[in-house]
């Protein structure tokens, strides 16, 4: 069946029409895998509807339709099935996700108005137990907290709902709240119809079906992950793949060997560490200018990462550098990129199969999605993706979409192929001290290969010149300090001799703790609040404001919003 075949066969369809159909006419057809044990335990479409049906018979016993209920956990055949339960119950899902910290769940639970919490495996207990105090719970697999009731005992006590509802087309079905990374998450309202536009035109394009395999590992609670795998594979019926564990993944993903393959750029970045590592970049050059090593190696690589049988590679969430698209190409894979948002149900952009990836661009929109660039250089989009609003915010909603149109807040630019390029955001874009605009993010893309950093952001609102600060990669914190300093020295004067004066880098400040959402340096999708590192550091940066070449901090621990930590300046 062709892909354009495929999509005719499932447009207009309700994931719930799909999932009914599957019911009836493939019960027995496997659907979700979890590694549990280092063992496959199999749910068919008949058990996942068994348990969905009976989790919408508790919430329909408890709740009315429209209430919204929100599930927190890593991804799981649990976490699919209890959202397949909300659904059926005619009610609203409100993910979250495992890494937020207490505060940040404590905002979504109480805007969204939330009636009943299922808890999963979280990288923080403590925080969870703390939200999970303040309203009704429900333990789903690996949960280790208490709650009020076991999802296993909720689905043994209950009937199965045994209504098959389809929904009016604007009826409210998720909210999915942003990151935060300016301030609170706003909470984005997708209807019934955002789904039924968006997932069969994908299916369009890419061309999932019952052979292809599936690695869900990237936050449920992500727009990306919800659409791609979850609503994807239900409207292909292609079979989700769940990993036991962090400790397990590597082993889980080789196991598995996706045919389709998401992720985003850190990953790709540890991947590369981790082939560095075992063999060294020097080698790499050498076996790649060598025929037969030369395909050795790059099935070595493939077969290693588990993706020797990926037809398709996806980077996004966030900018991946052209450097690292490259190494991979070389070793015989094409990353594409894509742009999207939780706002367009991620249906933006994207390089088409049969297209060969353009390192630097996200490719053209997909079917039915129009964009265009606004006179302030701002990118715009339009179709029928969009969302509803933002709950209880009309302001923002407002604010967001203007004659049809979602203001992405990103800066970019259409070239002559038709293939968009994102140049930033508009937002982070500050002015120096002698009045000259840096984009942060084309300085940062000069340290795309860089790797001794794992993370970086550019800062210097006010400043005469640009700073950045850096975590350093595991590869690199093995190293002894004195040469880690001279490679950066070397790499920061290697970098600021192509730029214009006035965007180079000053410094490179070396922080001692990686940026994570436990310590709020970054949101829960992990992208960098600017904000508050800016805040954080200021002090520190007007102390060293005569300093040049790489700054390292001296403390062992990094704490947010409290004492400043003591840094050491070496020339």
């Amino acid at each position: 069946m062709t892909p354009e075949e495929r999509y005719e066969k499932v447009k207009g369809l309700q994931p719930l029409e799909l999932l009914y159909k599957r019911e009836a006419e493939e019960p027995e057809t496997v659907f979700l895998r979890q590694m549990q044990r280092r063992q496959w335990q199999d749910y068919t479409w008949r058990e996942v509807m068994d348990r969905a049906r009976r989790i919408a018979g508790y919430l329909r016993s408890r709740f009315e339709p429209g209430d919204r209920i929100a599930i927190h956990g890593k991804n799981c055949a649990d976490w699919i099935i209890v959202d397949v339960g909300i659904m059926l119950a005619g009610m609203v899902s409100v993910p979250l996700y495992p890494g937020q910290s207490a505060s940040s769940m404590s905002y979504v639970l109480q805007h969204s108005e939330s009636k009943l919490l299922f808890c999963g495996a979280t990288d923080n207990n403590a925080a969870l137990q703390e939200v999970a105090d303040t309203l009704p719970s429900v333990a789903i697999q690996r949960c280790e907290i208490h709650c009020n009731e076991e999802l296993e005992a909720v689905i043994a006590s209950n009937e199965r709902y045994e209504e098959s509802p389809v929904f009016a087309e604007d009826d409210l079905f998720t909210i999915m709240y942003t990151s935060g990374t300016t301030g609170n998450p706003k909470g984005v309202m997708h209807t019934w119809s955002s789904v039924v536009f968006v997932v069969p035109n994908m299916i369009r394009g890419y061309g999932f079906n019952e052979s292809d395999r599936v690695l869900s590992y990237l936050p449920l609670a992500h727009a990306a992950e919800r659409i791609l795998v979850e609503f994807h594979c239900l409207y292909s019926g292609t079979p989700v793949h769940f990993p036991e564990s962090l400790d397990t993944f590597l082993e889980d993903l080789q196991r598995t060997k996706p045919t389709m393959f998401f992720s985003v750029p850190r990953l790709w970045t540890k991947f590369k560490e981790g082939i560095d590592e075992k063999i060294p970049p020097a080698l790499q050059n050498v076996l790649l200018r060598i025929p037969g090593l030369n395909s050795w190696l790059k099935n070595k690589v493939r077969a290693g990462l588990g993706l020797d049988q990926a037809r398709m590679l996806v980077s996004g969430a966030s900018p991946i550098s052209i450097e690292l698209l490259r190494w991979y190409e070389r070793m015989g894979m094409q990353i594409a990129d894509g742009y999207g948002m939780t706002e367009n149900f991620i249906y933006g952009c994207f390089v088409m199969p049969g297209e060969d990836p353009v390192p630097g661009t996200v490719g053209k929109p997909y079917h039915g999605c129009e964009v265009k660039i606004s006179d302030e250089g701002e990118i715009l989009f339009k179709s029928g993706s969009l969302m509803k609003g933002y709950y209880l915010e009309p302001e923002k909603t407002a604010e967001a979409i203007r004659d049809g149109y979602y203001h992405t807040g990103d800066s970019g630019f259409i070239d002559e192929k038709g293939l968009l390029h994102i140049t930033g955001r508009i937002s982070e874009t500050f002015k120096t001290s002698k009045g000259k605009f840096i984009q942060p993010s084309l300085l940062e893309g000069h340290f795309g290969n860089e790797t001794l950093l794992a993370q970086l952001c550019v800062l210097g609102h006010g400043m005469d010149q640009p700073v950045m600060l850096a975590t350093l990669s595991e590869s690199a914190e093995k190293l002894p300090r004195a040469d880690v300093n001279e490679q950066l020295r070397r790499v920061l004067e290697s970098v600021n001799e192509r730029l214009p004066h006035h965007e180079r880098i000053r410094a490179i400040f070396i922080c001692k703790e990686e940026w994570t959402p436990l310590n709020e340096f970054l949101t829960p999708t992990l992208k960098i609040k600017r904000k508050v590192l800016e805040s954080y550091y200021q002090p520190l940066f007007k102390q060293h404001a005569d300093t040049q070449g790489v700054v390292w901090e001296s403390r062992d621990t990094l704490t947010p919003q409290k004492t400043q930590p003591d840094l050491q300046a070496v020339d």
